[in-house]
């Protein structure tokens, strides 16, 4: 590689430094302005997860379940650096993530209750690792909605919202 070369290629990774680190600074991201980090979930059945944001980087991971919620902590162009409940992740490109919100459940049989209140009644019970639909969040509860029934359950029980989130 010549100098010239050399120099306009450390130019380039400069720049997109700069621009990934201006986007944390703020809290926004630096291609969609929105809030980072940020849930979303997978649109696809499946999605590789690549080790840098472009088709020639290395696919590290292969996510394999519909609407899993997933974190998004980074932009660049059209990736979106994301990571599970696990902290396993990397880069997807932005189409096969969705803005719908999910969680999934991180408790044994947890009660979905009719109020959100610890002695309501219950009106299902969701097994560990059972996605989830998002509704509305209070200080310590939020609203779910999987299989067909709809309850209430306490924040520190599913993953996918942030703990001080309040959604209406």
């Amino acid at each position: 590689m010549t100098g010239r070369v050399m120099g306009a290629f450390a130019l380039a990774i400069l720049f997109v430094f700069q621009s990934f680190a201006a986007g944390l600074a703020d809290g926004r991201g630096p291609v969609t302005n929105l809030p980072l980090p940020r849930f979303v979930s997978m649109k696809a059945s499946e999605g590789n997860v690549r080790r840098g944001p472009s088709l020639t980087h290395r696919v590290d991971w292969v996510f394999k379940r519909e609407n899993m919620p997933l974190q998004i902590t980074a932009e660049f162009g059209h990736w979106r650096r994301v990571r599970d409940r696990e902290g396993a992740g990397g880069w997807m490109h932005y189409a096969l993530l969705s803005g719908v919100r999910t969680v999934i459940v991180q408790e044994e049989m947890l009660a979905l209750r009719l109020k959100p209140m610890p002695g309501a009644t219950v009106v299902a019970r969701a097994e560990e690792g059972v996605i989830a639909r998002l509704g509305a969040c209070r200080a310590d509860w939020c609203e779910i909605t999987a299989g067909g029934y709809d309850g209430w359950v306490p924040k520190s029980t599913i993953w996918g919202v942030d703990p001080d989130e309040i959604r209406e």
